[in-house]
């Protein structure tokens, strides 16, 4: 198995008295998307920057491709691209004009910039506004107008720090088609985000950030299985509540939590239980049910699990 490409070791970081970093580690193989969650001030975007050779670290190390984020940071740079959740683009210049400034600003050739610009253009669906000035675009098409100024390189690794932040569900889910094309074409993602439906879509692990540190990793479906299913009883008699739960509690071996009367959901950690085996335990115990069902956890109850707040932002 390839050594992964975005390592970090032990990285620390403070900022007077604030310990934005405490020790953080993390591994991403190449090709892959890794979605990193946490709440806000856990330190994200601070190894976010430090892994970009915006910053170092007070401690610890990393390494992008092999070449240390530190001591040879140009190499580094080299092979990254970054994005944030606000787009970095001129809006007094048309789509075209941007793409090709930052070509020049990479020190391509006027052929090559002009060349890489009508690629990446065409590519990813901006071709028809190419030629509008970018005060006129959207804040989708602005978002992906930057995406693509982080890929004039053809990085090898993509920093995408919360990109799809304040954008209506469209422009979110055209993000999400180009950053599926760039891990098609080999790119390694890196994501932070706060939304977490666009992690459990796009990411193949995940890495849960907390008070500086990674608090558990996985890919969506592992960490969901943290908790186990859950399942959830709808009575067609309130009256039959006390029996119905103590039905589930046999099964389940866990004590049932109630909701409006005729409602009962109780966690299933160990899994294997049948839907037929609810209905048969219920029908023995006099209950009748107007609808039995299993259901995964969602990736937010994973994250208030793990992170033991009250709520999480957006």
């Amino acid at each position: 198995m390839d050594d992964p490409i975005v390592v970090a070791e032990g990285l620390r970081k403070s900022f007077g008295d604030t310990h934005a970093l405490r020790g953080l580690d993390l591994a991403v193989p190449r090709g892959t998307v890794c979605g990193v969650l946490g709440p806000n001030g856990a330190g994200k975007t601070t190894a976010v920057r430090i892994l970009a050779t915006l910053s170092d670290p007070d401690a610890g190390h990393a390494r992008i491709a092999g070449y240390d984020v530190v001591r040879e940071a140009a190499k580094v740079r080299d092979r990254i691209g970054l994005a944030g959740q606000y787009a970095a683009v001129d809006e007094k210049l048309t789509g075209r004009g941007n793409l090709r400034m930052f070509g020049r600003l990479y020190h391509l050739s006027r052929a090559e910039a002009r060349r890489r610009a009508d690629e990446l253009l065409d590519r990813f669906g901006l071709t028809e506004a190419a030629d509008r000035q970018v005060a006129g675009y959207s804040g989708g098409m602005r978002r992906r107008l930057d995406l693509l100024t982080s890929l004039i390189l053809r990085p090898e690794v993509l920093f995408l720090d919360e990109p799809t932040t304040g954008l209506d569900p469209r422009s979110r889910g055209e993000i999400w088609d180009s950053v599926r094309e760039l891990v098609a074409d080999g790119t390694t993602v890196l994501l932070t985000t706060q939304y977490l439906d666009e992690a459990d879509r796009l990411a193949d692990d995940i890495a849960v950030v907390d008070h500086g540190r990674v608090i558990a990793t996985g890919t969506p479906d592992e960490l969901k299985a943290t908790i186990g299913d859950r399942l959830d009883v709808i009575l067609q008699d309130p009256a039959t509540l006390r029996p119905a739960a103590a039905a589930l509690h046999a099964l389940a071996g866990a004590e049932p939590t109630t909701a409006d009367g005729g409602r009962l959901s109780v966690a299933l950690p160990g899994g294997g239980l049948r839907l037929a085996d609810v209905v048969r335990e219920l029908d023995r115990a006099g209950v009748a049910a107007v609808d039995v069902s299993l259901r995964r956890p969602t990736l937010d109850e994973v994250f208030l699990r793990l992170t033991d707040r009250e709520e999480i932002a957006r």
